[in-house]
């Protein structure tokens, strides 16, 4: 037997403005079931002594330190670019209105 019904599936699609045929209603009720009961079986198994993860290997943070530096050299940098004006790289324009 399901443990979500018909109905409370029919309520939760009108609440969230969705519109279903009558046979998605059906479908639907019994694939949330099953989603419902997969939950349930997992839950099952997380006991107190097993630590809840999110990826199955261990990650750690491979961020460098947010230490602060000297900028780049303005002139240095707009120098290696194709074009630049007014310190500031200059691009080619892409859309058809003006500057």
């Amino acid at each position: 037997m399901s443990t979500l019904s018909r109905d409370e599936v029919a309520r939760v699609a009108g609440l969230a403005r969705i519109e279903l045929t009558e046979a998605e209603l059906d479908r639907l009720a019994g694939e949330l079931d099953v989603i419902v009961s997969s939950v349930a079986r997992v839950s099952e198994v997380a006991t107190p002594d097993v630590p809840a993860t999110s990826h199955p290997l261990p990650l750690t943070n491979v961020f460098r330190p947010d230490e602060p530096v000297a900028p780049l050299d303005r002139e240095a940098v707009l120098a290696a670019a194709p074009a630049h004006e007014d310190g500031k790289f200059l691009v080619p324009q892409i859309l058809e209105e003006e500057a």
